[in-house]
């Protein structure tokens, strides 16, 4: 079963009007429902990032990682210092992504937090902010991500080698599954920091200091890559919007706050 969605886009100034555009979105790709389960991708399936080399605040470009079905988009906000992101795409997950990607290439030690809101309260509970770190903008490329939920989940979680399944530890879930203090609301601000080979997830809940939370995780990354912030909607041909701001990227460990 394929479903197909209608897309509405305006065309041209003199003579403007709507095109309706057939989507067909895999099974694979649906979301998760109380009567669906998402199911990982074909093994051989992939399509194309489509990026700008553009600079967007201290970035220096943009990327539809995965060419998600609809184009995303990204603008920042000189005056209150917030990357708006707009993304469709199906995950972050499995052995390839489709998400809203604004990044710089770097090398060596990292850090890098931002603040993160949804503006749409009524969104997807799956889609994700993130920060990620990767070796390249390939769909499926080796990466780790910190990644911030709409419901409040978060976790690091990363690919080890192009094209394997990602993996993740939940910062917010005891082992037994049962929660701890992290998981109540959404947090208001998430970092990344990478020394080394170590990389490990920061957090504030409510504006107070941050702290790394969570075991560190291993994982080599080749310089230069690319660093950055990013969008999912979780629905593979429905746009939603996340707001990161007050973003830090620091080319050193130990500058997260």
């Amino acid at each position: 079963m394929k479903i197909k969605l209608a897309v509405l886009s305006g065309l041209f100034i003199y003579f403007p009007f709507l095109l309706i555009a057939q989507v067909e979105v895999p099974d694979w790709a649906l979301p998760g429902s109380a009567t669906h389960k998402q199911v990982p991708p074909p093994a051989d399936f992939h399509r194309d990032t489509k990026t700008e080399i553009k600079s967007i605040g201290i970035f220096q470009g943009q990327s539809d990682v995965g060419g998600a079905l609809v184009a995303g988009s990204s603008s920042y906000d000189r005056r209150t210092r917030a990357y708006t992101l707009v993304s469709a795409g199906y995950n972050i997950w499995y052995q390839r992504d489709e998400f809203r990607y604004v990044w710089k290439q770097m090398s060596g030690d990292v850090s890098l937090a931002a603040d993160v809101a949804f503006p749409d309260t009524a969104g997807y509970n799956d889609r994700k902010a993130v920060l990620v770190i990767r070796q390249g903008l390939g769909d499926d490329a080796r990466e780790m991500v910190v990644a911030l939920h709409g419901a409040g989940l978060m976790h690091l979680a990363w690919r080890a080698a192009n094209g394997e399944m990602m993996k993740e530890m939940r910062v917010n879930h005891r082992k037994d599954h049962s929660t701890d203090s992290l998981n109540v609301g959404l947090a208001k601000r998430i970092g990344i920091e990478k020394q080394g080979d170590t990389f490990r997830v920061w957090i504030s809940m409510h504006g107070e200091p941050m702290h790394p939370v969570g075991e560190p995780v291993q994982l080599h990354i080749d310089g230069p890559f690319y660093v950055g912030i990013g969008f999912c909607s979780h629905l593979p041909a429905t746009r939603d919007t996340a707001v990161l701001s007050r973003v830090v990227l620091a080319n050193e460990a130990g500058k997260i706050h």
